[in-house]
C-alpha cells in the first residue's frame, strides 16, 4: 500500500490511522503520510465519530450488564 504520490489517504487508511492512534500504536510511516497528505478536518471528524461509537458501545455493555444483574 505504498502511497508515494500526492493522493490523500483513503477512508480505510484514515480509519486505520485513527484506531491505531487511539491505541497508541501508530507507525511513523503512517503518521508521516497522514500529516503530509491528509486533511486535519477529516481526521478530527473521524476521530469524533470513532469516540462516539466507543462511548455508545460502552454504554450499551453497561446497560446490558445491569439488566442481566437485575438492577
Amino acid at each position: 500500500m505504498a502511497n508515494s504520490d500526492k493522493k490523500p489517504p483513503s477512508l480505510w487508511q484514515m480509519l486505520h490511522s485513527v484506531l491505531a492512534a487511539a491505541l497508541g500504536v501508530q507507525s511513523n510511516k503512517n503518521r508521516e503520510r497522514d500529516f503530509s497528505h491528509g486533511k486535519p478536518l477529516h481526521f478530527i471528524m473521524l476521530g469524533l465519530l470513532v469516540t462516539g461509537v466507543f462511548v455508545l458501545v460502552i454504554f450499551a455493555v453497561v446497560r446490558l450488564a445491569l439488566y442481566l444483574a437485575g438492577i
